[in-house]
């Protein structure tokens, strides 16, 4: 496998970003590290990422027999797709996940074909192969457990739904962050160097419920953080900015979705109302529809646009 050059970021408190390439760019998801007693890695991403993981711990002084614990926040394959396979080369480690979850990791079979129905033929190149996780090795984690990964740092797991109903966010109190998965919604940093800070909610299949989310962004914002670290893409200390930007856009995509769908309309239309919706914001801020962010964009949006059809098909 050829890997693209190495992008491994060292943040702050002992907490680095290895980007995971996946879908083939940088900066789309990553694996958090945090170097403490017991090394640990939040976020694997999918199976594709795990060698960009290696090479990373590798250039941070690190072998993949020093991982002693591997956490994910929801099992989408684009957080947890590789957790088996990274699992089998961590001999030393555990791996975490929320009891909603466990189960499809050890049996990824229905998870797999969800994704196989969306992506077709790029299923293989993006997502195989799919491993599954040694079932001895999983540990359940919900609302109020806790990890201690060194003497004076112990992590905290909470239940927040929204995006998922087995979607867990790690608290960590030495940098007062959490990392939130994809319940807080996207980061694109591909506008950073626009001096843009920008946000989106992901609304994905199937578990998507809008009620529930703000609920989950509502904690987040009374917990008073220093900083958000994205499962797409990377950290921000703007968290309020970030939060309100994702609850206010969370808004405009249900109303929208609302109105297409009482039109009869089905996830095609909904996703090019958002997509106008985003254009627009962004040459307000003087970003060209021909951007390379909308390389992302146009992917999510089509996915929050599937989410968006069954959840109000649910409702």
């Amino acid at each position: 496998m050829q890997l693209h050059a190495r992008k491994t970021m060292k943040l702050h408190h002992g907490i680095s970003l290895i980007d995971g390439f996946d879908f083939g760019v940088s900066g789309r998801t990553g694996a958090y590290v945090i170097e403490a007693d017991e090394l640990t890695i939040v976020e694997t991403g999918p199976s594709p990422s795990v060698p960009y993981i290696k090479k990373g711990l590798e250039t941070m002084g690190y072998a993949l027999t020093d991982v002693q614990h591997i956490i994910v926040t929801h099992v989408h394959l684009d957080h947890a797709g590789g957790a088996g396979r990274l699992l089998e080369f961590c001999p030393n480690a555990l791996l975490y996940v929320h009891p909603r979850g466990k189960r499809h990791l050890i049996d990824p079979k229905k998870l797999a074909a969800g994704a196989r129905a969306i992506y077709g033929e790029r299923f293989s190149e993006l997502y195989d192969p799919i491993v599954p996780a040694d079932e001895d090795r999983i540990v359940e984690k919900t609302e109020g457990d806790t990890l201690q990964i060194s003497e004076g740092r112990v992590l905290e797991f909470w239940d927040t739904p929204g995006h998922a109903k087995h979607h867990l966010a790690i608290y960590d109190p030495l940098s007062n962050g959490m990392f939130t998965g994809d319940t807080a919604g996207i980061q694109y940093e591909q506008l950073f160097p626009h001096g843009l800070d920008f946000f989106l909610p992901t609304t994905s299949p199937n578990h998507f419920d809008p009620e529930a989310m703000i609920a989950s962004i509502q904690r987040f914002r009374d917990k008073q953080l220093d900083y958000i670290y994205f499962g797409h893409f990377g950290e921000t200390d703007l968290v309020e900015e970030a939060l309100s930007q994702v609850e206010s856009w969370l808004h405009l995509f249900v109303k929208e979705g609302e109105a297409a769908f009482a039109e009869g309309q089905g996830y095609d239309e909904i996703a090019n109302r958002l997509l106008k919706h985003v254009q627009s914001e962004l040459r307000e801020q003087g970003i060209d529809d021909a951007h390379e962010v909308y390389q992302m964009i146009h992917i999510d949006l089509q996915l929050d646009a599937l989410g968006m059809v069954d959840y109000l098909q649910k409702k």
